[in-house]
């Protein structure tokens, strides 16, 4: 009687075992096919773009950029024909904050977007007040996500 039982356990652990194998394999197979889509940052070409004043900002963007310009933010905004990029670095203790921009270009599947902020040098004249560095960038719509870098 002993050894049907052990035999039967055994049996058990071995199908135990074969299930726990085929459970791991089923769930590292979904794991690869649900992912975040890769990028590739390769440079299809550069992007036109043309800088937006204040007073040419939609509406909309303009009171979005308000709500976020205390803190760091990165925003895009798309209008029926064109997609507004923009980057602001936040609260600075004075004026006198440039925004320099590195790169905007295209790419397989995005918009990469490269700025830099650039503060101001010991002889411009610094206003005491804080300021919130930030630009506006409007390009044709490519239909595309935006990378900050």
């Amino acid at each position: 009687m002993k050894n049907v039982l052990f035999e039967n356990s055994k049996i058990g652990v071995r199908v135990l075992m074969y299930a726990a194998a085929i459970a791991l394999i089923a769930i590292i197979v979904l794991l690869n096919g649900c992912g975040i889509e890769k990028t590739d940052n390769k440079k299809i070409n550069d992007l036109t773009y043309e800088m937006v004043e204040e007073e040419n900002t939609p509406e909309e963007l303009k009171k979005k950029i308000d709500e976020k310009k205390a803190a760091d933010f990165k925003l895009t905004y798309e209008s029926d024909k064109y997609l507004y990029v923009v980057r602001g670095y936040g609260e600075q203790e004075t004026g006198g904050y440039s925004i320099q921009i590195l790169d905007c270009y295209l790419t397989q599947n995005a918009v990469v977007f490269h700025t830099n902020l650039i503060g101001p040098s010991k002889d411009d004249n610094k206003t005491a007040a804080p300021s919130y560095p930030y630009l506006v960038i409007r390009l044709e719509n490519p239909d595309k996500n935006v990378i900050f870098q």
